[in-house]
């Protein structure tokens, strides 16, 4: 069932967007060489919960899935999602993927953003592979929610995403998909980053979404590694992945994972 959201809760998961997007800053900050994934997620949760957030995604499971144990999903390279924080040490040229959910007094923002690791007097264009896979991945989000309008359909957002990536010599992931979100971490509709137009719900006013493009360099293959949670590229190619939760509205999208 597709919950649709009053002006006052979109407010609050705004606000615990805004707390989302420091983490998520504060997170490329601290993806530098010798640093480890699971010394990026302790920034990540001691700025959560220093605002008076919770870091959702620690400790959750659904079914009989492994408790995720970490505060946030941090991969790396070829993993595209659901990385978990380890000893893993960070080196020039990582390409680190990490999503965030937060949530306070029941209302949950969800967003995730890429960083290439480099030392302090590069830049990421001394990486143009990695740049140019992040920055396809990021503009496909752009690109689907042109189509996150009143009236509109789910799958005209897919469409929007799938065609921008191939048309880019990149694929898209199939199996994981966007989603509601907003009074839980997962709500209906599912949001795939692929498909044909005018299919699936209606957008309408008051829906809050998580779109998420999860893009592969090479073949759209996919596996899920031995710790159980971590979806890496059966190729090797390298992965992306960006999202940001958005308010369906009559004036059009409105991020609520930002600034």
């Amino acid at each position: 069932m597709i919950t649709l959201k009053s002006e006052r809760e979109i407010k609050k998961i705004k606000e615990a967007g805004h707390v989302l997007y420091g983490a998520l800053m504060a997170a490329g900050e601290a993806c530098i060489p010798g640093k480890t994934t699971k010394e990026v997620d302790k920034v990540i949760e001691d700025y959560i919960v220093s605002h008076g957030y919770n870091p959702s995604e620690k400790n959750y499971s659904e079914g009989d899935e492994i408790p995720f144990p970490a505060s946030s999903c941090i991969s790396v390279n070829d993993a595209i999602i659901h990385g978990i924080p380890n000893e893993y040490v960070l080196k020039k040229g990582d390409l680190v993927k990490i999503d965030v959910v937060v949530d306070k007094d029941g209302y949950y923002a969800d967003a995730a953003r890429a960083f290439i690791v480099k030392d302090e007097d590069e830049i990421d264009e001394d990486y143009p592979e990695q740049k140019r896979l992040v920055e396809v991945t990021k503009q496909s989000f752009f690109e689907g929610i042109k189509y996150a309008k009143v009236g509109n359909r789910i799958s005209d957002i897919s469409h929007a995403i799938q065609e921008y990536v191939e048309k880019n010599g990149y694929s898209v992931l199939r199996e994981f998909q966007g989603h509601g979100v907003g009074i839980a971490m997962h709500e209906d509709p599912g949001i795939p980053n692929f498909g044909k137009p005018g299919k699936g719900p209606r957008l309408q006013e008051g829906m809050v979404l998580a779109i998420e493009p999860m893009v592969c360099q090479g073949r759209k293959e996919i596996m899920e590694s031995d710790d159980g949670w971590s979806i890496i590229t059966e190729d090797g190619s390298l992965g992306c992945h960006y999202e940001n939760t958005i308010a369906i509205t009559k004036n059009g999208p409105i991020i609520l994972t930002n600034e």
